[in-house]
């Protein structure tokens, strides 16, 4: 009797997204399959093949999605993910992604890129923290940001999208057209694309 249950649970999850009352939104999955149980103080929900979650206005998918905690809380994703914050539309893509629904904050490790479409802004790292409510985001590690013909680069950033600055520090160096500026730390103005600069600073700009 259990298999013919088990079967019947996947083949549901894989045709209907399952409504669960979250803390402050509705919470829907859908996957080839599912499995996983609801004892107190171990819940979890294992979707594998074709995963997808919906939070609000954030939309997760990877090859495997695991929903942990009271209230689905925790989500960890991995095996090519990719997500949308549909209202604000920031994109990213990365190795594995650990979403916390109650303080809003992702956290995207391994080869990862966050597009913020509405600020024509695609920046990369291998350690990204999104902030959804403070609408902050760290880059650690390889970061790369582009923005028209600006290209910064630096081992650690902070990305400030309602104030749309750039704080970049660790080997900062930023490339406008032909212009090169570098610093111990830099602050880029992504409205303007003014620079500013402090400690150490060196740079060359073309006439």
């Amino acid at each position: 009797m259990k298999r013919p249950a088990v079967f019947l649970a996947a083949f549901c999850a894989s045709l209907f997204s399952v409504s669960v009352p979250g803390r402050a939104d509705v919470f829907t999955f859908k996957a080839d399959r599912m499995s996983g149980g609801r004892a107190a103080g171990r819940e979890v929900t294992v979707l594998v093949g074709n995963a997808e979650v919906r939070s609000d206005n954030l939309v997760l998918r990877a090859g495997r999605i695991e929903i942990r905690g009271d209230d689905n809380q925790f989500i960890d994703c991995m095996g090519s993910v990719e997500g949308i914050e549909e209202e604000k539309e920031i994109l990213f893509k990365t190795d594995r992604l650990r979403y916390d629904r109650k303080l809003k904050i992702a956290r995207l490790e391994g080869d990862s890129t966050l597009e913020d479409r509405k600020n024509e802004i695609v920046a990369r790292g291998r350690f990204i923290e999104y902030d959804d409510t403070a609408e902050i985001t760290v880059f650690q590690i390889s970061v790369r940001l582009f923005k028209n013909e600006m290209v910064c680069r630096s081992e650690y950033a902070v990305y400030r999208r309602e104030e749309k600055l750039l704080d970049l520090s660790g080997f900062p160096v930023v490339f406008k057209k032909d212009d090169e500026f570098r610093a111990d730390r830099i602050r880029v103005d992504l409205d303007t694309e003014d620079v500013t600069m402090e400690g150490a600073v060196s740079g060359s700009i073309k006439s």
